[in-house]
């Protein structure tokens, strides 16, 4: 059964955005939207994860938990989804808080 699945991204190589591009509709640069198979969504978020390099991506997609969506990140991210007693929340990654805090004005 295919399901509602979204794909945001940040600096990916273009071969990447072209393989997202023939199965999702791109709505505004970096952001994949289409109803996809469990497997083509596997499948497009291995060469995603494959080729993410220095960029990031998020993957959210209808899932039968309780909030009916799971998440799924790859790069490097200021945010990064934490589970919470079966709900996905999202926390600021702690490295880059204690960065701003040190840092100089």
């Amino acid at each position: 059964m295919a399901n509602m699945t979204v794909i945001a991204t940040t600096a990916i190589p273009d071969h990447v955005r072209g393989a997202l591009s023939r199965w999702l509709t791109e709505p505004m640069p970096g952001l994949y939207v289409g109803t996809l198979s469990a497997r083509v969504r596997d499948e497009l978020w291995n060469v995603v994860t494959a080729s993410v390099a220095d960029g990031a991506a998020v993957l959210i997609f209808s899932d039968t938990s309780e909030q009916r969506f799971a998440m799924r990140t790859a790069g490097q991210r200021r945010r990064e989804p934490v589970d919470f007693d079966g709900l996905a929340l999202v926390a600021f990654n702690p490295a880059e808080i204690l960065d701003n805090r040190t840092a100089t004005p």
